[in-house]
């Protein structure tokens, strides 16, 4: 029944994906950006799918088991990075009728500019998202439906096959079907997570509160205040410090919401501003109730893990392994006969985070670079069609590499999150002094984003180690030996990655200014409006925006 129920939901997703598509392919626009057709409700869907996969759904509900509550800034903030982008970001793109947030950089600075930020933005995609939404989603489904065993294999070979299959199916929505077909694929499974997402800790709640879920919930804060994970504003030693909201955790927010490629160009595909912010904003108040997804089942998971003589959470002698979690979690309370279709909303989270980054390192390849540098004369069609060759090679190198991540440390996906500051500030760095300054010219862009990489790369992969291991010898050397105490000196001896983040911007911006005062442009940059979609703002833009940060401020006051 489970697999039967799984098949089915799967192809019924690709059924109406294709009929919404088949007819809207071929041109640059039709496949990059859904022949800017996609109204709101698509592009909310769209972004709430590309941006849960397994990472966030097991990862932070695994920070929720350790943390509890603090977490859910990755969650709540992402709200108003979200107002910001349709109130101020989106107007200007869709004004200058971009297809990638690198040609705005081309007409704002220069070509070059444009080359090296899709450079880096592919170097990402490459190295870091594909390989790692393909390897999370694997381990995720091999763990929680023990595939392994069902094939008659050993954990790396099935590793292997579940890679491939959901990159192989990847390819064909992302690759064959464009833009458009990633967000209504999107879309549909958006719904099956909204209701697969939230059964899980409606029944875990239930669970612990003996078929009552709101008993459940007495007892969850009941047992979880006095630990303090209600405590929604996290110290030092936390994963989220609290200073770090109003530092580098807005700045990233605001990179991944406003300027990444694979996220924006959901909102760039819509038929007018209006539906552009529409989308952004459904999203964002979706965004706000995500913690009941990615947050609550942690906890509820938690507590389950401290009272092993009511639930069968962990088997008698095993290690608590946060990780663990939320897969257990499912395997604990989820009914049976609802088994085949989480597992297709999980796989539909997996997919579409693997060819929304894929969709858009095909955008950046086919328009940035093939047909900016390599074949300038190329008509649509050929741009298109050598995207796709270009998408094909890069998902197999993408699930040859992901199954290999295996060998790496424990540490690998909190070292990977750390590593994408390398080129998400300085990308921002340029697009903000871009967009608010008329005179800074294209060289001082280049110095930004050298000097960003550089900086930031020097810092936390030179220095910090060498302070860290400073600290701690110094700790072991005065008798420290508790484990908790000297993982609170190495949390402690040096900044937290996000004040590094806000503190390179700031000096990069520096940079960028001082240059534009010595050696300004000729004449200033003004952006003209392109015409290719109606720019008229929602009409209830402000109240809804307002309501939005209203509720994230509420939010955090009450779990303060």
């Amino acid at each position: 029944m489970g697999i039967i129920s799984f098949i089915g939901f799967t192809a019924l997703v690709a059924i109406i994906a294709y009929l919404a598509t088949r007819k809207n392919k071929q041109s640059a626009d039709g496949y990059f950006l859904g022949g800017r057709s996609l109204t709101g409700p698509v592009i909310a869907g769209s972004l709430l799918l590309t941006n849960l996969s397994t990472e966030q759904i097991v990862g932070l509900n695994g920070a929720a088991f350790d943390e509890g509550i603090l977490v859910m800034a990755w969650e709540t903030l992402a709200a108003i990075a979200m107002v910001v982008t349709a109130v101020f970001l989106l107007p200007r793109y869709l004004k200058g009728g971009i297809t990638t947030v690198p040609q705005f950089l081309e007409s704002r600075y220069d070509k070059l500019t444009k080359t090296l930020v899709s450079g880096l933005f592919l170097s990402g995609y490459v190295v870091v998202l594909l390989p790692i939404v393909l390897y999370s989603g694997a381990l995720a489904v091999n763990t929680m439906f023990d595939v392994p065993q069902m094939l008659g294999v050993d954990d790396f070979t099935g590793l292997y096959i579940t890679v491939f299959a959901i990159g192989s199916i990847g390819v064909f929505y992302a690759v064959f079907g464009g833009l458009k077909a990633v967000a209504v694929s999107d879309s549909i499974n958006a719904v099956g997570l909204l209701i697969g997402g939230l059964a899980i800790p409606v029944f875990g709640l239930m669970a612990i509160g003996s078929g009552s879920i709101g008993e459940g919930l007495d007892v969850l804060v009941s047992y979880s205040k006095p630990l303090g994970k209600l405590n929604s504003l996290g110290g030092p030693e936390a994963s989220v410090p609290f200073g770090t909201i109003f530092t580098g955790m807005m700045l990233v927010q605001l990179f991944y919401w406003g300027t990444n490629q694979a996220i924006i160009q959901r909102a760039l595909g819509a038929k007018n501003l209006a539906e552009g912010q529409k989308g952004l904003l459904y999203a964002a108040f979706l965004k706000i109730l995500g913690p009941l997804m990615l947050v609550l089942p942690g906890m509820i998971a938690f507590y389950m893990a401290q009272h092993p003589e009511s639930f069968n959470f962990f088997a008698a002698g095993d290690a608590i392994n946060k990780d663990q979690a939320y897969p257990l979690l499912v395997k604990q309370v989820l009914p049976a006969s609802m088994v085949g279709f989480f597992a297709a909303v999980l796989f539909g989270a997996i997919l579409s985070s693997f060819n929304g980054g894929l969709n858009s390192s095909v955008t950046l390849f086919g328009l940035d670079i093939y047909k900016a540098h390599i074949n300038t004369e190329a008509s649509d069609a050929k741009v298109v069609k050598v995207g796709k060759t270009f998408g094909i090679f890069l998902a197999i190198a993408a699930m040859c590499i992901a199954p290999w991540l295996i060998k790496a440390s424990g540490g690998l996906f909190a070292y990977l999150q750390e590593v994408n500051g390398c080129y998400s500030i300085p990308i921002f760095t340029i697009i903000v002094v871009g967009y608010l300054t008329k005179r800074v010219p294209a060289i001082a862009a280049k110095v930004g984003l050298f000097s960003g990489v550089v900086l930031y790369s020097i810092s936390q992969f030179i220095i910090k180690p060498m302070m860290v291991s400073s600290a701690v010898a110094d700790a072991k050397a005065s008798g420290v030996s508790d484990a908790l105490e000297l993982a609170m000196i190495e949390s402690t001896a040096y900044p937290h990655f996000l004040h590094v983040m806000a503190i390179l911007f700031v000096l990069n911006i520096l940079i960028m200014l001082v240059i534009g005062k010595l050696k300004p442009r000729e004449v200033d940059f003004i952006q003209e409006y392109t015409e290719q979609v109606d720019i008229k703002p929602w009409t209830i833009l402000k109240p809804v925006s307002i309501a939005i940060l209203v509720i994230v401020v509420g939010i955090y006051v009450y779990f303060s």
